[in-house]
């Protein structure tokens, strides 16, 4: 994790976003942090992780998920189709 000021990055904008694939940027004004830039891959991957164990696993597989889905997409259609 980098942390630079808010100058240093407006000056130099293309360097700073070269190295966001690489790791996390704070921006800070008067050595207070004022932003968090990540990596937008990085921070789906943390999304993921945070919530991941949240749901209990009770034998849903992706299948059942799947059928959920187009039940629901069949209801929506025969409403739409009714009026």
């Amino acid at each position: 994790m980098l942390q630079i000021t808010a100058t240093e990055f407006k000056t130099n904008f293309g360097k700073y976003l070269a190295l966001l694939s690489k790791e996390t940027i704070i921006i800070t004004k008067n050595k207070k942090p004022i932003a968090k830039i990540t990596n937008a891959i990085d921070d789906k991957v943390s999304m993921v992780q945070s919530i991941f164990g949240s749901v209990p696993d009770k034998g849903y597989t992706l299948e059942d998920a799947r059928r959920d889905r187009l039940s629901r997409q069949w209801k929506f259609l025969l409403i739409l189709m009714l009026f």
